[in-house]
């Protein structure tokens, strides 16, 4: 099994900036594709960004290039900067991972727990 931990969420004012880390840990074989989402109160989760193995990487459109995915297939973690930050980006913001745990197990997708991120203005 993998697990994914999300960290660097907490309470920013508005125009601030984070930088979301998600570890993966446990029986890994494999990361593949990594992403970010976010789920705001009433609202669908929505993808924000994902970025492949290799490293490419492809964002939601209406971030506005104020979101930046990148990772560290060393470490099997994936970060997520947010510049200026505004109160319509609170949200819980939860890191997903396709991978192996094991050689010739399936893919799968992992989720996270989800970190909170709170912008006041």
């Amino acid at each position: 099994q993998v697990q994914l931990v999300e960290s660097g969420g907490g309470l920013v004012q508005a125009g601030g900036s984070l930088r979301l880390s998600c570890a993966a840990s446990g029986s890994i074989f494999a990361i593949n594709a990594m992403a970010w989402y976010r789920q705001a109160p009433g609202k669908q989760r929505e993808l924000l960004a994902e970025i492949t193995s290799g490293g490419m990487t492809n964002y939601a459109d209406s971030l506005k290039g104020r979101f930046t995915i990148s990772r560290d297939n060393a470490k099997n973690t994936v970060y997520l900067q947010i510049n200026s930050l505004k109160p319509e980006d609170t949200a819980v913001y939860y890191c997903s991972a396709v991978g192996q745990s094991t050689a010739g197990s399936p893919s799968l997708a992992y989720w996270g727990q989800g970190t909170q991120v709170t912008v006041s203005s």
